[in-house]
């Protein structure tokens, strides 16, 4: 194993440069969803626009696990933000010429998750590279506090940009955080799992069906994937929807939304930390549980707010940012331990997949009933399906015990755990 300062040094440099890059896609992400709110105020829009920012996790990612497991992941994540910031160009040359309309931003809202489930997979991937074991629920607590931070930052950042620069600038910040990122892509190393070579002949769909395999064999990996299929078909449309709401239900404006995204945020950051210093129980799982069930409080309470309840609204987010680290942090860790170096930028994409996958169903169903029965009803359904679903895990021993019952976990032809993080 390398020393302590060698894997942080590298790590931590490329971490800095995604920190950058996570902050000026959330801001341009903030700028785009307020300017549909604002320029349509139609709940269908916000959902098609939610279905593109997750229709390429649900369809693309799979096979982009495979590739990342094929191709140097740091030229990955590199190709990934420079794609990113050239759509992002396209666009802000439509904002300047006055040529902008819906079906454009809606296409870069598609390409960019299309990189981003690329660029995901590669990240994720590669940190089990680069970290030793011990670390990687700490350092998954630490990626979550960052998204925090620029969940906390973006919003208030892309309100007032917003009051006072034109969109064709405020985009601009995207390309410039990019550029950020990759600058320290290319200046640090980043270790390679050779390919094993009996898998060397192998298509892209052979490679993506042991994955699955692997995955299946995985019976309380599956459960998991299940209850959280479960959960964003009901959540995903609800906080597509926050922005409408926070316009509608409680008569708030740019900054009034921004402050509810900003004070997530703050909860993240808090989360996050406490799950980088602390790294969770020794079953990660009862942690992500536990979570899960402060998460479907704070959701909830949304949902019975009285048009006077706004800040009521934003302690529930502050739950809501909270939990989520803990939950995402904890996940992320049990799967990078417990799947083989050359098989997780397969596995780990097809679970994102998985999950993601009842996202777009919820979100064709959420515009056209939520002009009829209203938004709130998604936090309320969403909230207490979450709470059931952390309390009956505990009663079933596939979840519970999953972090014994893994799969076979020996790399077929990969570096040994000193060649990985040295």
């Amino acid at each position: 194993m390398g020393t302590e300062g060698s894997w942080t040094r590298r790590f931590f440099t490329v971490w800095t440069g995604q920190a950058f890059s996570l902050l000026g896609s959330n801001l341009v992400q903030f700028a785009l969803i307020w300017w549909l709110t604002v320029e349509t105020g139609s709940a269908i829009v916000l959902m098609v626009a939610a279905i593109m920012g997750v229709l390429p996790q649900v369809i693309l990612t799979p096979f982009a696990g495979a590739y990342v497991d094929r191709w140097r992941r740091k030229r990955v994540m590199i190709v990934a933000d420079g794609l990113t910031a050239l759509v992002t160009v396209l666009l802000m040359i439509s904002f300047a010429l006055g040529t902008v309309d819906i079906v454009q931003i809606m296409l870069v809202l598609l390409a960019r998750s299309a990189f981003s489930g690329f660029h995901w997979t590669a990240m994720q991937a590669s940190t089990t590279l680069m970290v030793p074991e011990g670390h990687l629920a700490r350092i998954s607590g630490l990626n979550e506090a960052i998204r925090g931070l620029a969940s906390i930052a973006a919003p208030p950042l892309g309100a007032v940009l917003m009051a006072f620069l034109p969109m064709s600038l405020v985009l601009s910040v995207d390309v410039i955080t990019a550029a950020i990122a990759i600058l320290t892509l290319v200046v640090v190393n980043i270790p390679e799992v050779r390919r094993a070579a009996e898998r060397a002949g192998a298509t892209v769909w052979e490679d993506t069906k042991e994955a699955l395999a692997y995955l299946w064999s995985w019976r309380g990996a599956v459960w998991v994937m299940l209850i959280f299929m479960l959960i964003n078909f009901l959540i995903t449309p609800a906080f597509a929807l926050l922005p409408l709401l926070t316009l509608q239900h409680f008569g708030g404006d740019a900054i009034a939304y921004a402050a509810l995204e900003s004070l997530a945020g703050v909860g993240m950051i808090v989360g996050g930390i406490v799950l980088g210093v602390w790294g969770g129980t020794k079953r990660k799982i009862v942690t992500c549980m536990a979570a899960t069930g402060l998460c479907g409080i704070g959701v909830g309470l949304i949902g019975f707010l009285p048009p006077d309840g706004y800040l009521w609204a934003a302690f529930g987010c502050l739950l809501i940012g909270l939990a989520l680290p803990v939950i995402n942090g904890t996940i992320v860790a049990i799967m990078q331990k417990g799947v083989r170096a050359d098989l997780q930028g397969r596995v780990l994409a097809m679970l994102g997949s998985g999950v993601a996958a009842m996202s777009p169903i919820g979100l064709l169903l959420a515009g056209p009933i939520s002009e009829f029965v209203g938004i709130q009803v998604w936090f309320v359904l969403g909230g207490a399906v979450m709470i059931i679903t952390a309390l009956g895990s505990m009663f079933v021993p596939a979840i519970m015990l999953m972090e014994d019952q893994r799969p076979e976990a020996v790399p077929l032809d990969v570096p040994s755990e000193q060649a990985r993080i040295s």
